[in-house]
């Protein structure tokens, strides 16, 4: 399927309309894999043809089918085991300060198909005995319907299994269903998923981690402010956030500062003294 400069520039249109993403140029190679189901399940012969028909008063539903599938659901278990192998030493950090009342709220922003979160969810169970009468909050979001629906379902193919999930841990968290692997019950009650997108306004609470890995960059400068305003605005004083290995917040945000020792871990900005009113 070859696409013209105007197809391109209406499925760009209208996948920073839906999500406030950008369709770079580098992710025009994966447009003709994602879009030919598309196409065949509607009856459509080109990308042409499509391009007319999302800009149609009665595209609504199909705009939202070729956006969902426009959205690049990349993720693994364990992804980036370096940023792995530090998350419980930065966890138990956190949970020194939350003695008190013994708990965590933990957010995977732009989950996918929920291997994030999900291994972290490994990690909290073979280390039950450290979190015994701690309550453990972890929530999964993804702007995609699909993604967040296969997340929820916990089934994975033997491709996505096979990405960084050790044997181990394949035998012990997972049943194999045909060329199918089902994630086990225990795990999957851990775990809560839902829709959301990181541009819109901040999900209810705070939170003392979040991860928000590989999701600025699909985003232009301004949405990636506004996407760190509002993780900042949904993250504890004292929490901390992670971003991707590729990813910053120089330029894009103040409120956030590094934490040194691990890479791309931040935490919030101390807030400034209130000064006091020269009134009076």
């Amino acid at each position: 399927m070859q696409l013209s400069p105007a197809a391109l520039r209406v499925l760009s249109s209208l996948l920073e309309a839906r999500t406030g993403q950008r369709l770079s140029e580098g992710r025009h190679w994966r447009i003709e894999m994602a879009l030919t189901p598309i196409l065949k399940s509607h009856g459509i012969a080109s990308g042409e043809e499509l391009a007319a028909r999302l800009t149609r008063p009665d595209g609504g539903p199909l705009c939202g089918e070729t956006v969902d599938a426009l959205l690049n659901n990349e993720t693994y278990f364990f992804r980036d085991s370096d940023a792995f192998s530090h998350l419980p030493k930065v966890i138990d950090a956190i949970a020194a300060c939350r003695q008190d009342r013994r708990s965590l709220r933990i957010w995977s922003a732009g989950c996918s198909t929920g291997q994030e979160i999900y291994s972290l969810a490994m990690q909290f169970r073979e280390n039950a005995a450290r979190w015994r009468d701690w309550s453990i909050d972890l929530l999964g979001t993804d702007i995609s319907r699909t993604a967040i629906a296969k997340a929820r379902a916990g089934n994975y193919s033997q491709f996505e299994i096979q990405r960084g999930l050790p044997t181990l841990h394949m035998l012990r968290w997972f049943d194999q269903d045909g060329d199918r692997w089902q994630i086990d019950d225990e795990l999957r009650q851990m775990v809560r998923f839902r829709q959301h997108n990181i541009l819109e306004p901040p999900l209810p609470g705070r939170f003392d981690l979040i991860l928000c890995r590989n999701v600025l960059l699909y985003f232009p400068a301004a949405n990636r402010s506004l996407a760190l305003e509002n993780v900042a605005s949904a993250l504890a004083p004292d929490g901390a956030l992670m971003l991707g290995a590729g990813e910053t917040v120089l330029g894009y945000s103040d409120r956030f500062e590094i934490l040194p020792g691990v890479r791309s871990l931040y935490r919030p900005t101390p807030a400034e003294p209130a000064r006091k009113s020269s009134v009076g």
